[in-house]
């Protein structure tokens, strides 16, 4: 399975406060980009997951880490509210670019 156009789009728009995006598809799954930095990714089965060493500072609560990769999973519930989803990336980004 990979993610479809729809699931992109999806993911694209739950960001798009963010500013621009890019994303590239790989292994059936795809990555985020802001300016060239890495913050998400999607599963194959349409996932969404945050890169972080620390996902309670991030997402506030322990969730799936995609295999062992420093990727873990957004909760269902922010799947629906693009501004807390949003602010947890942004959280994301400004560790990943220090």
């Amino acid at each position: 399975m990979s993610v479809s156009d729809g699931d992109i789009a999806f993911a694209v728009d739950l960001f798009s406060d963010l500013g621009a995006l890019s994303t590239r598809k790989m292994f059936g799954g795809m990555c985020l980009y802001h300016d060239g930095t890495v913050f998400a990714l999607m599963s194959s089965e349409g996932r969404l997951y945050l890169k972080t060493r620390s996902p309670v500072d991030v997402i506030g609560v322990e969730t799936d880490q995609f295999h062992n990769m420093p990727y873990y999973a957004l909760p269902e519930d922010v799947l629906d509210d693009p501004e807390t989803a949003c602010r947890m990336a942004k959280d994301t980004l400004m560790k990943l670019k220090v």
